[in-house]
C-alpha cells in the first residue's frame, strides 16, 4: 500500500511540477504569444474581408441620408425612428 501513495505522490509532483513550468514559460513569453494571436486575428479578419474590401480611405457615398439622424426625430409623438420604448411603472 505504501507503494501506490508513493506512486501516486510522484505522479502528483509531476503533474504540479508540469502546471508551474508551463506558467513560467507563458508568463516570460507573453509577449510573443499576444503578438502571434493579433497576427493570426488580423489575418483572419483581413483575408475574410478580401483584402480589407474597400474599407480605409473613401468617403461616403452620395445619397446616404439615412445615416444622420433628422432634425426633427425627437419630436415625433409616436416615437418614431430609432427610439427606445419606454416601460411602463413598476408600481
Amino acid at each position: 500500500m505504501q507503494k501506490v501513495i508513493n506512486v501516486l505522490a510522484l505522479a502528483s509532483f509531476a503533474v504540479s511540477g508540469a502546471v508551474v513550468g508551463s506558467g513560467i514559460y507563458v508568463y516570460l513569453n507573453r509577449a510573443s504569444i499576444i503578438d502571434g494571436v493579433k497576427s493570426q486575428v488580423m489575418e483572419a479578419v483581413t483575408g475574410s474581408l478580401g483584402g480589407l474590401g474597400g474599407m480605409g480611405g473613401g468617403d461616403l457615398p452620395i445619397g446616404t441620408p439615412d445615416l444622420a439622424p433628422s432634425p426633427n426625430s425627437a419630436a415625433v409623438p409616436d416615437g418614431g425612428g430609432m427610439s427606445l420604448p419606454v416601460p411602463g411603472s413598476p408600481f
